[in-house]
């Protein structure tokens, strides 16, 4: 599931939706997301490191900001997230991770 930068940045597709941007393009929407629909009031999108943890980490997100984020990455990149497997929780556990997932998803869905 992981792909590199120049690879996502290589396929790109037709559908906007599930055009692959540049991986650190990606990782800022999708720290711009977390904020945003979150209503995190006291953290910028600038402050969220890509590899730092999002859950029991400095952020201090918890399961019900799991699901409003998983909620939010459907609604944005089409993307089906299924039950909260010890897979799934790896995904979510770095705004990287959840760029190489959502890069990944896409990928597979144009393939």
């Amino acid at each position: 599931l992981l792909l590199s930068a120049h690879a996502a940045s290589q396929n790109r597709s037709k559908h906007p939706i599930l055009d692959c941007w540049p991986m650190d393009d990606l990782e800022t929407e999708i720290k711009e997301l977390i904020v945003e629909a979150l209503d995190l009031e006291d953290i910028t999108p600038e402050e969220i490191g890509s590899e730092e943890l999002l859950f029991g980490g400095d952020i201090g997100l918890d399961s019900i900001d799991a699901l409003e984020l998983g909620m939010e990455i459907r609604k944005r990149y089409g993307i089906k997230i299924e039950a909260a497997t010890d897979e799934v929780k790896e995904h979510f556990a770095t705004v990287r991770n959840l760029a190489r997932f959502i890069a990944a998803t896409r990928e597979a869905s144009v393939a």
